[in-house]
């Protein structure tokens, strides 16, 4: 699986003539009509649009309750099939409940989320897009 980037990295879809699109982490580094373009400064005045990040709600009874083996069980199942998706979906983590785990996605739409569910066999039972993300520091 690909590595968190952190909170402060945007991925940006890219793609050349020759190869699948594919998330590139915010890097001086695109495609012009499928020609690189190396160590190019951003235009000040194009904005890059952020792939969505979306929240999914999964209702597993005694989630809370699974064990490590079992967790990572699971993981390496969701793992396999973001593989096999490709670049466009990137799992960022998941938050464990008693009865649901809370699982937050970048991907270009809800649609994929839910591929994505549906062939790992995982239960989405609400997919939310984020709009934004607060912290104390909102309040400064």
């Amino acid at each position: 699986s690909v590595p968190y980037p952190g909170p402060d990295v945007k991925l940006k879809l890219t793609q050349s003539a020759h190869d699948e699109p594919r998330l590139s982490p915010g890097a001086k580094f695109c495609y012009n009509e499928g020609n690189p373009i190396r160590d190019r400064e951003p235009d000040p005045t194009h904005k890059e649009k952020a792939m969505p990040k979306f929240v999914i709600e999964r209702e597993i009874p005694g989630a809370g309750k699974l064990s490590a083996q079992e967790l990572q069980a699971i993981s390496q199942k969701s793992c396999g099939v973001l593989q096999n998706m490709g670049p466009k979906i990137q799992w960022l983590q998941s938050y464990v409940t008693d009865d649901k785990v809370y699982c937050v996605y970048i991907a270009p739409d809800e649609d994929t989320v839910r591929r994505h569910a549906q062939q790992g066999g995982f239960p989405a039972n609400k997919v939310a897009r984020i709009r934004s993300v607060i912290d104390p520091t909102t309040a400064e």
